[in-house]
C-alpha cells in the first residue's frame, strides 16, 4: 500500500514552547488527511445547522415556547424500531466517571473500579493545544499499556491495574461550535469536533476492537435530531474509511439542551444502528434554559442555581421522560452528575455530603436510571451501593419502561412551578464561582476544585447565564436590593480584592485573574449575550 499523500490541513503553531512532546505521533500524514476529509465532507453541513440554531433561538425569543416536532410525530408514534444491542462492554454502565485526559486523571479513572471513563475532550478540557494532542497520546498510552506515571511533586507512582478492572472509555470530543485554530484548512479552523473525534476514531477504532471493546463516544450539546443526523453521517463514513463493520460505533447522546429535550425519540431514531443511550447533562441543560429563555420574562427566570434540585416539577419532568424514552427505544438511561469532592480533613462535612450523594443516586436508580455519573473516585462506591440495590446481579434495567410517565410539553418549562426565588447570595456565588473557574480554565485547566465541587465549563455557563438574566429581568432580593449592572461590578471588584487577600500577591499576579473578572463581566453584562463564553475565552487561551 502507498503512503498517504501530504494532508491538506496546515498546523499552525501559536507559540513553538509549547508544541507536545510526541505530537508527530498523533498528526500522521494518515490521520490528518482523515480529518481532512472529515473537515471537507461534513462542516458545511455543521454550518448550517448552526445556523439553525440560531434561527431557532430567535424563534423561541419570539413565541417563548417549545413543542413537541409535528413533523417527526410519526417516529414518536411507531412503536415498532429500537436501537441497536448494547455490546458487552457498554451492558453495565451502573457507574460512570467523567473526568479530562491528563496522564494522571487517565490512570485513576480507568482504576477506579467505575463502568464507564468519560473521557472528556470537551467541557472539563480547556482545549489547549498540548491537551488536545496530549490527551490523545495519553490514550494510545493507555491502551497500549505503557502510561505509567509519576507525580514529580508528591513522588507518588501511578499504574494500570489488570485490563478486565478498567472501566471502558467513552470519548467525549467537543461541540460543534468550537474551532481548532491549530488545525487549518485554506485558512479557515476545523471544527473541533471533528480534530478530536478524528484523530481518536483514526488511531483506535482497531485497537479497541483487538482489546475487546470499540469506539465509544459521548456526544455534547446536540441541539436537534438533525445534528445527531450529521454525527450518524459520520460514524457510517468514517467506519467504511478504516474498513471495520457499521454499528461498531456507539454513541450516548447528552440531552443537556432544552430544544433536545423536545427531540429525544428522534435523536435516538437517527442515531439507531450506533446509540447506546442518553443522558442526564443537568448543568447544562440549566444553562441552556437560560439561554434559550433569557429574554422572556419574569416566570422564565431561574432562581440559585443550588436550589434548582433534580426534584423541581420541570427537571422531574425532563428526566422521567428521558427515562422512559430511552427504555422504550432499548437505550440505557444514564443520569447526573455527583461533583461533591470528598474531604478527608473534615469528616462531619464529608458525610454530610456522602448522605446527598446517596440520596441523589438512591433517585436515580429508583426512577430507572440504568447507572450515573460521579466526578471522584470516592464516590464510585457510594453510586455503585445505589445502584446495586436496585440492580442486583441484572447489568441495567431497561425492561423498566416507565409506562405511567406522561409529560406535555408545557411540563418542560414550568420554570415557575420551583418555590424558589434568586438572593443575593446567589449573586455572589455566581460571581465568585465564575471567576475561579474562568481563571483556571484560561491556565489550562478544565475540571477545578471549588467550593467543594468539581466545576466544569458547565459551570461558567450557567452562572454568567444568571447574571445576565438577572440583571435583564431586573430582578429584585427580598431586601428590596436589584439586581443591576452596577451592582454585579461592584461585587465582582469586591471578589476580586477577596482573592488577591486569600491567595497572595505573587499568586494573584502570575494568574489569569484580572482577565477572568473582566471576561466575566463582558459575557454577563453585554448586550449582546454571547451563545458560549468559550468563544470569547478561546480568543485568550495560550
Amino acid at each position: 500500500m502507498s503512503a498517504p499523500a501530504p494532508s491538506p490541513l496546515a498546523i499552525v503553531e501559536v507559540d513553538p514552547a509549547h508544541t507536545p512532546e510526541r505530537q508527530d505521533e498523533v498528526l500522521t500524514d494518515a490521520a490528518l488527511a482523515f480529518v481532512a476529509e472529515l473537515h471537507r465532507r461534513f462542516t458545511p453541513r455543521r454550518d448550517e445547522l448552526l445556523a439553525r440554531r440560531a434561527e431557532r433561538r430567535a424563534e423561541i425569543a419570539r413565541t417563548s415556547t417549545l413543542a413537541f416536532l409535528p413533523e417527526t410525530a410519526q417516529i414518536r408514534a411507531d412503536d415498532s424500531w429500537k436501537v441497536a444491542e448494547a455490546p458487552a462492554a457498554l451492558n453495565d454502565r451502573r457507574v460512570e466517571i467523567t473526568g479530562p485526559t491528563d496522564r494522571k486523571m487517565t490512570i485513576n479513572a480507568l482504576n477506579s473500579g467505575a463502568k464507564v471513563w468519560l473521557a472528556d475532550f470537551e467541557d472539563a478540557s480547556a482545549p489547549t493545544w498540548e491537551n488536545v494532542v496530549g490527551g490523545q497520546i495519553n490514550l494510545i498510552d493507555a491502551y497500549e499499556r505503557r502510561i505509567d506515571f509519576t507525580d514529580p511533586k508528591s513522588g507518588k507512582s501511578y499504574a494500570l491495574k489488570p485490563a478486565e478492572e478498567l472501566a471502558t472509555v467513552v470519548m467525549r470530543p467537543r461541540g460543534w461550535h468550537l474551532a481548532e485554530r491549530h488545525l487549518q484548512f485554506e485558512g479557515r479552523p476545523v471544527p473541533g469536533a471533528l480534530v478530536d473525534f478524528g484523530l481518536y476514531f483514526f488511531h483506535n477504532a482497531k485497537r479497541l476492537l483487538d482489546l475487546g471493546k470499540g469506539p465509544y463516544f459521548y456526544l455534547p450539546k446536540t441541539e436537534s435530531h438533525l445534528e445527531a443526523r450529521l454525527w450518524n453521517d459520520i460514524f457510517v463514513f468514517a467506519q467504511d474509511y478504516v474498513g471495520i463493520p457499521q454499528g461498531t460505533i456507539r454513541a450516548t447522546v447528552l440531552i443537556e439542551t432544552i430544544t433536545a429535550a423536545y427531540e429525544m425519540e428522534e435523536i435516538l431514531y437517527e442515531l439507531r444502528e450506533h446509540a447506546s443511550g442518553l443522558n442526564a447533562g443537568r448543568w447544562d441543560y440549566l444553562f441552556s434554559i437560560v439561554k434559550n429563555f433569557r429574554d422572556g420574562g419574569e416566570k422564565f427566570v431561574l432562581p440559585d442555581r443550588n436550589a434548582v434540585t433534580m426534584t423541581a416539577p420541570f427537571m422531574r419532568a425532563y428526566t422521567e421522560l428521558l427515562v422512559r424514552t430511552c427504555h422504550k427505544r432499548g437505550a440505557h438511561a444514564i443520569g447526573g452528575m455527583a461533583a461533591f469532592i470528598p474531604n478527608r480533613r473534615d469528616p462531619e462535612a464529608n458525610e454530610k455530603a456522602l448522605a446527598k450523594v446517596k440520596n441523589d443516586k438512591d433517585r436515580e436508580a429508583g426512577d430507572g436510571f440504568d447507572g450515573s455519573w460521579v466526578a471522584h473516585p470516592d464516590l464510585v462506591p457510594v453510586a455503585r451501593a445505589s445502584f446495586d440495590a436496585v440492580l442486583g446481579d441484572k447489568p441495567n434495567q431497561k425492561d423498566r419502561l416507565r409506562e405511567d410517565v406522561s409529560v406535555a410539553a408545557a411540563d418542560l418549562i414550568a420554570i415557575d412551578s420551583l418555590d424558589a426565588k434568586p438572593t443575593y447570595q446567589g449573586l455572589v456565588d455566581a460571581v465568585q464561582v465564575g471567576t475561579r473557574y474562568i481563571e483556571a480554565w484560561l491556565r489550562g485547566l478544565g475540571a477545578v476544585a471549588i467550593f467543594g465541587l468539581m466545576e466544569d465549563a458547565a459551570t461558567a455557563e450557567i452562572s454568567r447565564s444568571q447574571i445576565w438574566q438577572w440583571v435583564d429581568a431586573g430582578v429584585t432580593f427580598e431586601d428590596g436590593k436589584k439586581v443591576t449592572a452596577d451592582l454585579v461590578r461592584t461585587i465582582a471588584d469586591e471578589q476580586l480584592a477577596a482573592i488577591r487577600g486569600e491567595i497572595g500577591e505573587d499568586a494573584f499576579t502570575t494568574g489569569k485573574w484580572q482577565q477572568a473578572h473582566d471576561l466575566l463581566l463582558k459575557v454577563s453584562l453585554d448586550a449582546d449575550y454571547a451563545d458560549f463564553l468559550t468563544l470569547p475565552a478561546y480568543e485568550l487561551l495560550g
